[in-house]
């Protein structure tokens, strides 16, 4: 394929469909007319010789050759726009009007995105926002390709083209229902955790969390009666049985805010994790990235704040997580 025989404006738009799903969001990301969006698709799908997107009710689905070509595409326009724009070129939020999508899980949006988007609407109202879930094998890829502009999870082996910086301390801790037969004088001794049932909270079909990690080291097991994909309705579970559910600190304050539940020490050390805020060390300097992140960091500090908890030390060693554990 003879790349000078396409208007190279046609990637434009087609990476604003894959990331609204709607050609009339991409319209109006672009500042152009739905009808010029559908004849520039309809112009890069006769030069590319695929649909590139099918229509499934209101959303515009990209098609197999599409999700390949996706990385490609938005790694080329963040290089070409870092190239233009140039490193010493300001953002100026109030005026901004552009997306960003941020890597991250459920248990983390929680802390991560409500003081994130009180921010972006009081000072910078044009800026949207995407939160997708990441495998933590991906994110280097996924950084480095632009299909991220920042991550947010626990602490990973990096290579040295992602930068990184705590965010969080945590700990693990152990959720029960009040009343809980388990807790003898109010507190969870081992053997009692460990004779429990227990919930696991994984996107994964199998495989370990953390705190079967840590036990086994000592050799131990548990048993997990339960497998879900959400905390919240782990939590709620927990709320309604006896079964046990072991997550980070922070987010068990938040997600049991609704529910009669206890929260206590996970009865073995160390139990401490910590979370980490990622981007590409191409887009150190990019005053965009940098606000972004400065943003997050402020927003997950006012969250500790408000429940009472101490905001994250850089200067202790990190807690370095297997990459293959919820």
């Amino acid at each position: 394929m003879n790349l000078g025989k396409i208007d190279l404006n046609l990637f434009l738009v087609f990476d604003a469909i894959v990331q609204t799903g709607s050609l009339t969001a991409a319209a109006r990301d672009l500042h152009l007319s739905q009808p010029a969006v559908s004849h520039a698709l309809a112009r890069l799908r006769d030069a590319l010789g695929d649909p590139l997107f099918t229509r499934q009710g209101r959303r515009m689905l990209a098609t197999p050759y599409a999700r390949t070509l996706t990385p490609a595409v938005r790694q080329a326009l963040a290089t070409l726009q870092a190239g233009i724009k140039g490193p010493q070129q300001g953002f100026e939020p109030a005026a901004a009007e552009r997306s960003f999508t941020l890597g991250m899980r459920d248990i983390l949006e929680a802390l991560t995105l409500p003081g994130l988007m009180a921010h972006i609407r009081e000072h910078a109202p044009g800026v949207t926002v995407n939160s997708i879930q990441v495998e933590r094998h991906d994110i280097a890829d996924a950084l480095r390709q632009g299909r991220v502009d920042a991550a947010v999870d626990i602490a990973l082996p990096v290579s040295p083209e992602v930068n990184h910086t705590r965010l969080v301390l945590d700990r693990l801790v152990v959720v029960a229902r009040r009343g809980h037969p388990a807790l003898r004088g109010g507190a969870l001794h081992l053997d009692d955790y460990l004779a429990g049932t227990h919930v696991l909270v994984s996107a994964r079909r199998q495989g370990l969390g953390l705190e079967d990690f840590e036990l086994s080291r000592q050799g131990l097991r548990r048993h997990i009666g339960l497998r879900c994909r959400h905390y919240f309705a782990a939590c709620r579970v927990v709320s309604q049985t006896d079964m046990l559910l072991t997550m980070p600190q922070q987010y068990a304050r938040v997600a049991n805010q609704h529910f009669d539940n206890t929260l206590h020490d996970f009865p073995l050390s160390p139990a401490q994790l910590d979370a980490h805020l990622y981007w590409h060390a191409a887009m150190e300097d990019d005053p965009a990235n940098q606000w972004l992140r400065a943003r997050i960091i402020a927003a997950v500090q006012l969250e500790l704040a408000r429940l009472g908890l101490p905001k994250a030390d850089n200067d202790a060693p990190p807690v370095i997580s297997p990459p293959d554990v919820d």
